[in-house]
């Protein structure tokens, strides 16, 4: 019998877990009852009764497993270990918020059986936000547009994952990883299936500004070079520019010295563009060494502070 393996991350979802933990056994149930499976939550240090539920829910079923992290460790690194920790033929990697519809679980399940080795689910429209919805389509265009790897758009993680790519994620070694762009750069026999993102059952979002930013950069600096491009080609117009308008204003100072002012707020205009240009690019510079810094200091992707069932 094969055994598959639901990883749940989770961070402050104590109205969720128990009846995400039921959802699943019922998908089993009633539409998996060939197969084993274990249940995987690993919890990113929620502040709520996450973990107690938790440990009640490994209380009652041997099935059901958690991770506790010492910390936070980020929305990218804690479920990438999690799949590591998967004993299962292939892993599904679920949100605990039910945005991911449970029920299918089993359309990945048929679709792995026929031989494809990643099955992930692809947003088509969004039940949340729509405004947040096409911001992260902008951003999903303009990543693939600018990337070397050909990257899956509206695909967040939330899909099966086979045995054997999960036997590679461990093999990378990777202290940031980008588990989005990886899927698409290793080339593995892949199908997507399209979904409806659907309303949180309860809770609110744990995404916000900085966390979004800090993910889209993840993205930025692992699978593009645009950053460091722009800084080239705009910092070469902008000196080509700079040229020319100096030799202009030399010929207009010299032929009509007595009658054309220069003044000195075209300098300062131009002392603020060049300064913007310089500070913007010195920070896009520095979210590349930030990413290269994480890589070189080997550091854990996750320290637990317990694991239960295991």
């Amino acid at each position: 019998m094969k055994t598959i393996s639901v990883l749940i991350p989770t961070y402050n979802e104590e109205d969720n877990v128990v009846p995400m933990c039921d959802a699943v056994r019922e998908e089993f149930a009633k539409n998996l009852p060939h197969y084993d499976y274990e249940i995987i939550f690993i919890d990113n240090c929620s502040k709520d009764k996450t973990r107690e539920r938790l440990e009640l829910l490994c209380a009652g079923d041997e099935k059901v497993k958690a991770i506790f992290n010492a910390r936070n460790f980020g929305q990218s690194r804690s479920p990438y270990y999690g799949l590591m920790q998967t004993a299962g033929d292939c892993a599904v990697r679920l949100c605990a918020d039910f945005q991911e519809p449970v029920e299918m679980i089993h359309r990945f399940v048929e679709e792995w059986e026929k031989g494809y080795k990643i099955v992930v689910g692809i947003k088509t429209s969004s039940k949340e936000s729509k405004v947040m919805y096409a911001l992260r389509s902008i951003y999903y265009k303009l990543v693939k547009k600018f990337s070397d790897v050909e990257q899956i758009e509206h695909f967040t993680g939330f899909g099966l994952y086979d045995r054997a790519f999960i036997d590679v994620l461990r093999k990378l070694d990777d202290p940031a990883p980008f588990l989005r762009g990886i899927v698409a750069e290793l080339g593995w026999k892949r199908k997507d299936i399209e979904y409806v993102q659907q309303l949180r059952k309860s809770g609110k979002s744990k995404n916000n500004l900085y966390t979004l930013y800090d993910y889209a950069m993840l993205s930025v600096t692992s699978y593009t070079k645009i950053g460091i491009r722009l800084a080239v080609f705009l910092g070469a117009i902008a000196g080509f520019f700079s040229v020319v308008i100096g030799v202009l204003y030399l010929i207009l100072k010299l032929l009509y010295w007595d009658k054309f002012p220069a003044g000195t707020a075209p300098m300062l205009i131009g002392m603020m563009f060049l300064g913007a240009v310089q500070l913007f690019f010195i920070g896009m510079i520095g979210e590349y060494i930030l990413t290269i810094n994480a890589r070189l200091m080997k550091r854990p992707l996750v320290i637990e502070e317990k694991r239960i069932n295991f």
